[in-house]
């Protein structure tokens, strides 16, 4: 059996290797268990190494308990937007006519995301719908702004063309731009705009791959007023 001979020169680091290896010690003496005592990380008293263990595996529980409610919380949330996306998407599915797609994407947006304002512009459409909101005139510097994007841009209203867009351009403190293009890598051949008055609806630093998600099933929906290629 092991021992620990003397007390000069011996560690707390050698009496808990000692410990570690010694798993029979307290079996041995089970008095110590109730006669160590620790003191409460929750109080100022002392308490027994059994109590201190106990306590341990509450906060462990705990911890636990804390871990599983965020997942099943974020777990909820992905489900939400997974519904709200498949709802958005059925709409545009089941729009027949593609003259009405521009007004439906928009619309359905604004309600399922319970976004303020929204709009978008398209060019290179066909010539039929030149008449129409979406099919306006969008100036050169615009449009090489849209391809120039690899990923949405969101962000402070900093006095963009396409806040003149919505219908309270002054109200517009933040905003979202979602480049729309058939394929990835050519040039956009629309802009869909989101805003909010709220200036942290859209930062700089948020995540943008809900976004693209929606500007790929925009672009795709809304590619049915080109010319065929």
């Amino acid at each position: 059996m092991n021992k620990i001979s003397g007390i000069q020169g011996i560690t707390e680091a050698d009496i808990a290797d000692y410990l570690a290896n010694t798993p029979g010690f307290f079996e041995r003496h089970a008095e110590l268990l109730g006669a160590v005592q620790l003191g409460d990380p929750h109080g100022g008293r002392a308490v027994s190494l059994q109590e201190r263990q106990m306590q341990m595996m509450r906060d462990k529980l705990k911890g636990m308990e804390q871990a599983i409610i965020e997942m099943i919380r974020h777990g909820q949330e992905n489900v939400a937007i997974a519904d709200k996306l498949h709802r958005w998407t059925r709409a545009l599915m089941l729009t027949t006519k593609p003259v009405d797609l521009p007004e439906v994407l928009v619309r359905e947006l604004k309600q399922t995301y319970l976004i303020p304002q929204a709009a978008v512009r398209l060019w290179g459409s066909e010539r039929s719908f030149d008449a129409l909101p979406f099919a306006r005139e969008v100036s050169a510097d615009l449009k090489d702004f849209a391809s120039s994007l690899q990923a949405p841009y969101c962000g402070v209203n900093t006095g963009f063309e396409a806040v003149q867009w919505s219908d309270e351009p002054a109200q517009v403190k933040s905003m979202a731009l979602v480049p729309l293009r058939r394929t990835e890598g050519e040039a956009a051949f629309g802009l869909l705009m989101l805003a909010s008055p709220d200036p942290t609806r859209y930062t700089a630093d948020m995540g943008t791959e809900f976004l693209a998600r929606i500007g790929e099933v925009a672009s795709a929906a809304l590619s049915r007023l080109l010319p065929a290629e």
